[in-house]
């Protein structure tokens, strides 16, 4: 299978929306997810340790402003002249009343120098009104929804407890992007029950979704998650990273060129990581890619 030619990286894209470099901080606005609090399950995803992504400066108990504030300090003294992305990471960022949501993500525009939104959330947390508003939105300011699909495979999302299904993954991506929204979707390739062979008969239907983003992530085994306590009592294989390189450049082969691919691999703290252990960051591995 020939390697997939990257029209356009990431960073390339973005350069391409901006006249100025940008950068996102992350923002935890205080939100969970339907699968924590009842409504579809508890415990979360099995995989999920949110301390795992979130940098210092992003804690709940303070100001969506205050968060981005310590951010841009962080970032400013490597680009002085940066304008920011606001971030809404943790958990899911679109389950809350409309009202609330407005108030969260309008703080963030208010913030100096923040250009846009990146919002993260589940396909299940994407309801008429919250999209009819987004879309609205994403005429006035760079947005970006970034859905947490993970697989295609049902039988794989009730395993990892997602609490949702791919049928509402294309819905919520479909009548996002018939808005107008940029869409991203964000897949983990490895998850307990998928081998090679299923990641890429996935690719093509992944390919089909209306998106214009997409994250790869390798699975890893976090500290502090359900899917640690599994793995610890019942071990099962992980990607190498020579298998996994290949397995992205086949994977990525059976993509639409025009899909724009965020990111190949996902870092987590390492006093968080378990396994695999790679020691290589995400463009280390692009460049190992091409």
């Amino acid at each position: 299978m020939i390697l997939r030619e990257e029209k356009m990286t990431y960073s390339q894209w973005l350069s391409a929306q901006f006249t100025f470099r940008v950068q996102k901080i992350s923002v935890d606005a205080g939100f969970t997810c339907p699968n924590r609090d009842g409504k579809v399950g508890t415990g979360g995803c099995t995989f999920c340790n949110n301390l795992s992504f979130n940098p210092r400066y992003c804690d709940s108990k303070k100001s969506i402003r205050q968060q981005l504030e310590e951010g841009k300090r962080f970032f400013a003294r490597k680009y002085p002249e940066m304008k920011y992305l606001a971030y809404f990471q943790a958990y899911s960022n679109t389950y809350a009343p409309l009202e609330t949501l407005r108030r969260r993500y309008e703080e963030a525009l208010e913030t100096e120098d923040v250009v846009g939104l990146v919002i993260a959330t589940r396909p299940d947390c994407a309801d008429k009104d919250t999209l009819d508003y987004l879309g609205k939105l994403a005429k006035e300011t760079f947005l970006v929804v970034e859905y947490g699909v993970e697989t295609a495979n049902d039988e794989t999302l009730r395993r990892i407890n997602r609490g949702h299904t791919f049928a509402q993954a294309q819905r919520a991506i479909r009548e996002s992007a018939e808005r107008g929204i940029t869409t991203s979707a964000h897949v983990i390739l490895g998850l307990p029950g998928e081998d090679r062979e299923e990641s890429i008969r996935q690719a093509p239907i992944i390919s089909r979704l209306p998106i214009t983003l997409l994250k790869l992530h390798q699975l890893q085994i976090v500290r502090g998650t359900r899917l640690a306590k599994q793995y610890a009592e019942h071990p099962f294989p992980l990607y190498s990273l020579e298998d996994y390189l290949q397995l992205v450049k086949d994977y990525t082969a059976l993509l639409r060129p025009d899909i724009i691919i965020e990111r190949y691999i996902s870092q987590t703290p390492d006093h968080l990581l378990i396994a695999p252990r790679w020691g290589i960051k995400n463009h280390e591995f692009a460049d190992m890619l091409r």
